[in-house]
């Protein structure tokens, strides 16, 4: 994707997230000088593998596993300090050199154990299916402008007036859900103290250094987490995460102007999944969601929780492609429908008797819609070893340039596992 008209490339999840951005960023990052997530925090879990290695990154960028490749968290992640120290120690015990090599916004928010806590007792959460780890209260005190920063760490006083705020009115949120839970400012105090030195050390104005970046000629990949549908803006709401995950919020999230962002490419698997509650049009019955569940190993990298199947949903792609401003597509997990008989794509609803191929803002509007399939036969033979397009069977490559057509955006990319040498590119 990178040449000498793409410097800067957003990758974005265009289904309900889980599609495989990880495993591109870490093989597109091979040939970046920068990575840089832009929003989300430590309920993202991109995995990638080396060779037999599995390796899961929740705020750090796939990026980091290539040496001398800069990754940033940009102010857009809300950051959990604790938890990215435990990762950054992971990576070390591996083998990964990190040092110098990662830098943390001072204008990223951080997650609080208030944050959590909130989180795991609120019952408005339970019934989206958070995870728990305390994004969306974090989001809400970032909103509400009393949010703490990475900065605030630099300003003792500032930051015990801040957290003390925060604790009191989350304690104020713990008693309106019936929750005898209380946090404790003391404790988050000494905890932010205890890791501010390692932190800081590592605190930059991410956006200045990226904008230098980009305007010094480097190439420059930005990473996003979840999936288009699931933005605050433009997902499927309530049933939505907390931030812009669709590539307008790249820019924002980076602290970057616009124009500097030259292409954007959209991960898509060759089926549909989502974790949690919330519409999924296409979904399989029980019997072949278990199936498609097992073959593709849909558990939550975060939360191991299983993940919901369906078919390839053409509407929402290319409502997806529309919001993002696509340049191309990466498809991942075909090698996962390999010994299906038959494979649907869904090419539009019916919805109250009428026939709807745009993706509806309203979710009442995707109750008891019925999907128009159109019907592949499937391939039966492993497309593991393919190495270029014209080794997919012809079945496959009918399939796929069905997906191209209908979603109106070029398929750039396909996987086929889960190694690096498992992804071709078509074109």
């Amino acid at each position: 994707m990178f040449d000498s008209n793409t410097r800067t490339l957003v990758v974005v999840g265009a289904q309900w997230g889980d599609e495989g951005k990880g495993k591109l960023v870490d093989v597109l990052a091979e040939q970046a000088d920068w990575v840089v997530r832009y929003q989300g925090g430590a309920n993202a879990g991109h995995t990638v593998h080396i060779g037999d290695k599995q390796t899961v990154l929740h705020q750090i960028p796939s990026g980091i596993l290539h040496p001398g490749v800069r990754c940033a968290i940009g102010n857009g992640v809300v950051l959990d300090p604790e938890t990215l120290f435990d990762e950054v120690d992971e990576l070390v015990k591996d083998g990964v050199d990190v040092h110098g090599r990662l830098y943390v916004s001072d204008r990223a928010h951080m997650v609080m154990p208030y944050h959590k806590l909130v989180d795991k007792e609120s019952a408005a959460s339970k019934a989206i299916g958070t995870t728990g780890r305390g994004i969306g209260p974090c989001y809400e005190d970032k909103v509400a402008r009393r949010g703490v920063r990475v900065l605030d760490l630099r300003h003792p006083d500032r930051l015990k007036t801040l957290v003390e705020r925060g604790t009191e009115h989350a304690n104020q949120q713990l008693a309106s859900f019936g929750s005898a839970k209380r946090a404790d400012a003391a404790f988050t105090l000494a905890a932010l103290n205890a890791l501010a030195p390692r932190l800081l050390a590592i605190t930059e104005d991410t956006g200045l250094a990226v904008h230098r970046a980009v305007k010094g000629g480097a190439t420059v990949l930005l990473e996003g987490a979840q999936g288009s549908l699931l933005d605050v803006d433009h997902g499927t709401y309530p049933f939505v995460t907390s931030s812009s995950t669709t590539a307008g919020g790249a820019a924002i999230g980076v602290g970057i102007g616009p124009r500097s962002i030259h292409a954007a490419l959209g991960v898509v698997k060759a089926y549909t999944t989502r974790v949690g509650a919330g519409p999924l049009p296409t979904e399989f019955d029980e019997v072949m969601g278990e199936q498609v569940r097992k073959l593709g190993n849909e558990f939550g990298a975060t939360t191991g929780r299983p993940r919901r199947c369906g078919w390839f949903d053409a509407v929402v792609v290319r409502y997806a492609v529309r919001v993002n401003g696509l340049s191309a597509l990466a498809v991942t997990k075909l090698d996962v429908l390999d010994t299906l008989d038959r494979i649907g794509l869904c090419t539009g609803y019916q919805i109250g008797g009428e026939m709807v191929e745009e993706f509806p803002g309203d979710i009442a509007a995707l109750e008891g819609l019925t999907p128009r399939y159109e019907w592949f036969d499937g391939w039966k033979t492993s497309t593991a070893s393919a190495r270029k397009l014209s080794d997919l069977p012809a079945a496959a490559r009918a399939y796929l340039d069905r997906i191209e057509a209908l979603v109106e955006c070029p398929i750039r990319y396909v996987s086929v596992g889960t190694r690096r040498d498992q992804i071709l590119e078509v074109r």
